[in-house]
């Protein structure tokens, strides 16, 4: 069945610590499991509402992918449906359209399905789960009464309907408080709306213990693997007064003589990523003959390598950079490298290594001709 799809990413995820939508879950983005999920089941496109300040954040998290575009949600849930629908005003009234929250990464397609096949005979659709623990009332920090749960169910999404449907309840919705989720629009304007099992997998990141959670449930099901890539980067030394390694500028009496700004240290631990993700080396994806990286920060090129390990699922877990030369002396500045690295990768400052060695007066480095670097990246990917 051919549907659309609004994906809502617009929290400020205060309770989880910060923006749960841009964190990594495995290796990928919160938002990019959820948006994936959808593209990959058909839907066309998938509209996804976030901050009015995050377009770059949402650009990095969903690079490489299609079918989707990006609107600024509102002040609350509702609010960013409403946008989200309004972003397709130019399908038919009666096109399906599953609502879904980007905090609920682990959707699965039997759920997609269940919903787009109910909806062919149903007014909307959501899918649920019962609820399992006995339920008491709070009594001033006591328990309370006890509530019944039989029949009482536990509501997930993506939540289906028909565009022109549940954009009129949401429009009609009459209290000053906006509707919890989609469903209660639709049942106060008189519709039905069935429910499909829902699945467990498919829990709510509300909470910093609900990423651990939501971790170990993908470490049981999805097999990853461990690559280690290598990465060796040489440049001449020439006239100037200052020289660039591992994305700090470093005062001397000569500088390293490059297309780019040659920061061998970088363009080193750039290869090693590539060298992982098999992706050919850094020529490859920054061409030297191409004027456009004359002169241009190397920052650039480690940032591409870590987004096209995003890309892939990938995760960086350590790099290790070793600088080779007689001057100028690594270790004043160790300390602001390794967090300079740690700042473009999106890692600890523990998972970052740089040092420094000399050849002993001997070879090209020796005689003060050049400096080398070389680099390891260690990263886990889907296999």
């Amino acid at each position: 069945m051919t549907f659309s799809a609004v994906v809502v990413a617009a929290g400020s995820g205060s309770r989880a610590g910060g923006a749960k939508q841009w964190r990594l879950l495995g290796g990928l983005p919160v938002v990019r499991r959820s948006v994936q999920a959808l593209l990959d089941a058909g839907a066309d496109p998938v509209v996804v509402c976030i901050p009015a300040d995050s377009r770059d954040e949402a650009d990095r998290a969903l690079a490489g992918l299609s079918g989707w575009i990006a609107v600024p949600g509102g002040a609350d849930r509702a609010a960013s449906v409403r946008a989200g629908l309004a972003a397709l005003d130019d399908q038919p009234a009666d096109r399906p359209v599953l609502i879904h929250d980007a905090a609920r990464p682990l959707l699965s397609r039997a759920v997609i399905d269940a919903l787009l096949t109910t909806l062919q005979t149903a007014d909307a659709a959501a899918p649920v789960l019962p609820v399992a623990d006995s339920l008491r009332r709070d009594d001033e920090g006591r328990i309370g009464e006890t509530v019944i749960r039989d029949g009482l169910l536990r509501i997930q999404t993506p939540q289906a309907a028909r565009l022109g449907a549940l954009t009129a309840a949401l429009d009609a919705w009459p209290d000053p408080t906006p509707p919890t989720d989609e469903t209660q629009a639709l049942r106060r304007a008189g519709l039905t709306v069935a429910h499909v099992p829902g699945d467990a997998r498919l829990m709510k990141l509300t909470h910093p213990e609900d990423f651990a959670m939501a971790e170990a449930l993908l470490a049981s099901t999805e097999r990853r693997v461990t690559r280690v890539g290598h990465g060796y980067d040489v440049h001449r030394w020439g006239p100037g007064g200052a020289v660039w390694l591992c994305g700090v500028e470093i005062p001397h009496d000569r500088s390293l003589i490059g297309h780019s700004d040659a920061d061998a240290g970088l363009h080193a631990l750039t290869d090693a990523i590539l060298g992982a993700l098999a992706e050919g080396d850094i020529g490859d994806h920054f061409p030297p003959s191409d004027p456009r990286w004359k002169g241009a920060a190397s920052d650039a090129f480690l940032a591409h390598a870590r987004d096209l390990a995003e890309a892939r699922g990938g995760r960086i877990v350590h790099c290790d950079v070793t600088l080779i030369c007689e001057r100028p002396k690594v270790k004043p500045h160790r300390q602001t490298m390794r967090e300079r690295i740690a700042a473009i990768l999106d890692l600890p400052l523990h998972a970052v290594s740089v040092k420094a060695t000399t050849t002993e007066g001997l070879g090209f480095t020796g005689r003060e001709e050049g400096l080398a670097a070389m680099a390891t990246a260690t990263l886990e990917l889907p296999d």
